[in-house]
Parts: C-alpha cells; structure tokens; sequence
C-alpha cells in the first residue's frame, strides 16, 4: 500500500494571522513554504499586497512570490502547474509543502482541477456590453436560468467570474458547472484508499474570523500603515511604466486599482481611502464565504500554534 506524503493548507480571510501560524509551523515542522496569493506573484507590488519583507523571505522563503512581471498575466491554471511543481520538489527534500494565503480560488483549482472550458474573445465583449445596457444583475439573472449552481457562488458585482461563466455557457451550450465536474473527474487519479485529486494526504486549515469589528479596525490599521510605508509612491512607480494599465489583472489588485484611479484623478484621496478599506472588506467576506462551503476543513479558533499542532498530531497519529 502506497502512503501518500502530507501537505498543509492553511487559509483564512485576510487580516487574520495566516502568515504568522505558518513561520511558527516551520519552527517545530519540517515544513517549506508556498505563497497561495493573486498579489504576491508580482514583482515590484510589495506594499499593497502586504508582502513580506526581504529580509523575511530571506530568513522563511516562500515559493510563488515575485515570479512575474506586473505586465503578465497569472491565471489559476498557472498556480496549479507552478504550486504542483513546488510541492513535488519540497517533497523530495523529505519536507512537508505548507501552502498559506487567502486566494481560495488557487485552493480549489489545486484540489479540483480547472474547468477545461472554451473561450471566446467576441462573445465576452458581447457580454460585457449587455452588462453596460442592462447591468450585471440582469446577466447574473441570465446566469441563474442556466446555471444555478455557479450563479450561487459568483456575486453579481464579480464581473470577471460572471462573464466568464455566460460566455462558456453561449460558445458550448453547456454550463460551468458541466465542465468543472468533468475536469475534477479527469483529475482524479486511483490509489489504495479511493480517489483523490492530489497524490498528498491534505490538511486543510482555516483561522476563524475574529470579532468583525476587531477584523475591521485590523485592516484599517493595516492600509494606514501600507500608507505610511509609501504605498501610493508604489502605484505611481507602477502609473508611470507605458506596459502597464487599469486593465491589467494586476493592476486590478484590490488597492492598486483605487490608487490608479485616484492618479487618474477619478477619486479624490478620501474617496480612494474608503474604497480601499470597503474593499478589502469585501474580500475578507467572500473568503469566509469560501471556507464555509468548504469540506474536509479543520477550523483554528485562533492563530495559535498548540491549537494547530493538536490537531495535525490527531490526524497523524489517525492515519
């Protein structure tokens, strides 16, 4: 019988102590780790993606950090290659991957697999200019009819994730969800105890939200500090380059896409402020969302390092 190596997933919302939990992991595991961040995969985006310092990754480096250029684009199907080539060579060290960060996307597609769906460039401006007739709400609608699983879990204001779902639906005439359970059924592979998707015996994490206000009065700590640390310095520096532009998935980071329109003059400052912390809030929301909906999932009562090593000694000593 073949024993597969473990992983750990560590998630949770932002502002919640993943980061933290984790360097305390690596002291008393042989764990390495890997940034799972939309942001973080930037180069020269360090302040607005709270990233750790260089001299901190010096000391804990993080595989999948600073790997591209704000001008490229990084889909989840690239995370999935990347985080899987990562693990197998931590793995080979005799190490455990310790995956940590908040972008629940990169999880699923990690676990899952992605939909193998069609594309089609005229079909999405077609979408994309109802929506600027008829709104969102009127596409998400749209979306429901067809597809109500993936309407359930794409917010009607998640523009890129709704025109995605209608345009697969219009080229192929079947819905997400049809490609997505047939992608997770060609990912699976067989071994001794059932079917998986990933050749590790994963354990998942997740630290639970603290008292929302506190949650809240964190992040607005955490932009007031991102200012004092030259944050909109970084977003000219970004403003400035010809390649680069508010279309871009990077620049559409939260945060660096209000400060790119506060350059453009768009927003006032206060406004951009606001923007920034309604927003991050927003993202904080649908990670939790996420994790709720998400299986086999130990919740951490805290960021606390006993609590999650007795729970990982409970499922070691159990397998």
């Amino acid at each position: 019988m073949s024993v597969l190596p473990p992983a750990i997933f560590l998630m949770g919302a932002t502002a919640t102590g993943k980061t933290h939990l984790a360097i305390e992991l690596t002291k008393v595991l042989p764990c390495e780790l890997i940034s799972v961040d939309s942001a973080m995969v930037y180069r020269d985006m360090d302040i607005g993606t709270a990233k750790p310092s260089k001299e901190f990754l010096a000391q804990y480096p993080h595989c999948l950090i600073d790997i591209i250029d704000p001008s490229e684009s990084y889909s989840a199907a690239d995370f999935r290659t990347d985080a899987l080539a990562a693990m197998a060579e931590i793995t080979s060290r005799g190490n455990i991957p310790l995956l940590v960060g908040g972008t629940m996307l990169y999880y699923k597609a990690l676990q899952e697999g992605l939909a193998d769906a069609p594309a089609d460039a005229i079909v999405r401006t077609e979408l994309k200019e109802e929506a600027v007739r008829h709104g969102w709400q009127a596409l998400h609608n749209q979306l429901a009819v067809v597809d109500p699983v993936s309407a359930a879990r794409i917010h009607p204001n998640d523009s890129q994730r709704l025109t995605r779902a209608l345009e697969v639906w219009r080229v192929s005439g079947q819905t997400m969800t049809e490609h997505r359970l047939k992608q997770a059924a060609k990912n699976t592979y067989a071994c001794a105890s059932g079917r998986v998707q990933l050749p590790y015996k994963v354990v998942n994490l997740a630290i639970t939200s603290v008292n929302r206000q506190v949650l809240h009065e964190r992040i607005t700590q955490r932009f007031a500090i991102m200012l004092e640390q030259g944050f909109i310095g970084e977003v000219i520096a970004l403003h400035s380059r010809s390649d680069l532009h508010s279309g871009l998935p990077a620049i559409r980071a939260i945060g660096y896409r209000q400060v790119w329109d506060y350059l453009d003059n768009k927003l006032s400052f206060t406004e951009m402020h606001e923007r920034c912390i309604i927003a991050t809030r927003q993202l904080a929301k649908r990670q939790f969302t996420w994790l709720r909906n998400w299986s086999n999932l130990y919740w951490l009562d805290s960021d606390n390092l006993s609590c999650a090593l007795k729970y990982l000694g409970t499922v070691s000593t159990s397998s």
